[in-house]
């Protein structure tokens, strides 16, 4: 890449999306993980991997019981979407040595984060889009801490997997350049004018998120890096990757204009017969945005069907 495109790539971009947030918030390395306080004990353990463009509030709607603990990620170089919580430093943090911004890097987070916060034995690890990508391969790194796991991927960049053909045409112009310029004309144009072919039909939850999208992460070098990451885990990303995954689901939108569904259920159907693949009738990429009925009750976690 240029020295002057990284120059332009570089400039930071303002967080524009928060919540309020009651709970713990650790820096981890470029990323960070925030602990969610909850009011009754905790019987499972939710961890969330948010997708690109992506901030960790995907997941609180979906995940609200009392006795949920629920453990959020945010990627490399992505703004923290949390308001009143200084960040802390956990002295169980160790340096990453993958490049930041990829799916190698966020998945050395995540294996620390679940190596150290879970605080039952009920475990899920939910990842939408880009975080399905980063759950496989931080079980393919540390398969021994997933045994007991249970995954859930949810409209999952996957091995062998493609991006929706529109999305590849309208990339494919683009030069590394041109990002900085493209993002402004995004964000100056009305959602309305893109959002129904990618997003699907809207409600105040999906408006409220997507419609900050380009203003995740910390700059448009993350974006680029992200993007060129994602496609080139998928090619060279072999379906054997699935050999050490043990039991969870696969929740697979009926219509999706952000990766190739077709090829996305091809690598799901070469996973252990242990992983369901529910084929949802959510009406876009973004299934659990669409509706909460499709996230898997918490009979499914393999601790609770032992018992």
């Amino acid at each position: 890449m240029k020295a002057s495109h990284v120059r332009k790539l570089i400039k930071p971009i303002d967080s524009a999306y928060s919540e309020m947030f009651s709970g713990r918030v650790y820096r981890v390395g470029r990323g960070a993980v925030s602990v969610r306080n909850h009011s009754g004990k905790a019987e499972q353990t939710v961890i969330g991997v948010h997708g690109f463009l992506e901030n960790h509030c995907y997941f609180t709607q979906a995940y609200e019981a009392p006795t949920t603990e629920l453990i959020l990620l945010t990627c490399s170089n992505y703004h923290i979407p949390v308001n009143g919580v200084t960040p802390e430093s956990p002295e169980w943090e160790v340096p990453i040595k993958h490049l930041e911004a990829t799916i190698e890097y966020d998945a050395c987070i995540l294996n620390q984060a679940l190596e150290h916060l879970p605080s039952t034995d009920n475990i899920r690890i939910h990842g939408h889009s880009r975080g399905g990508a980063i759950i496989l391969q931080a079980l393919a790194f540390r398969p021994e801490l997933f045994a007991n796991v249970e995954i859930v991927l949810e409209a999952p960049v996957l091995p062998q997997g493609k991006l929706h053909g529109l999305v590849t045409t309208l990339l494919e112009p683009v030069s590394h350049g041109m990002w900085p310029w493209l993002i402004r004309l995004i964000n100056s144009a009305p959602s309305s004018a893109y959002g129904q072919t990618f997003f699907g039909k809207m409600n105040p939850r999906k408006k409220q998120l997507l419609s900050k999208l380009f203003s995740a992460t910390q700059d448009h070098l993350t974006i680029v890096r992200n993007i060129e990451n994602i496609m080139e885990w998928m090619t060279r990303t072999d379906t054997s990757i699935y050999d050490e995954v043990r039991h969870g689901t696969f929740l697979v939108p009926r219509v999706d204009r952000i990766l190739d569904r077709g090829a996305m259920l091809a690598s799901a159907r070469q996973s252990p017969t242990t992983m369901r693949i529910v084929e949802t009738e959510a009406p876009s990429h973004f299934i659990t945005l669409d509706s909460k009925e499709w996230v898997p009750g918490f009979e499914t976690l393999p601790a609770t069907a032992q018992g």
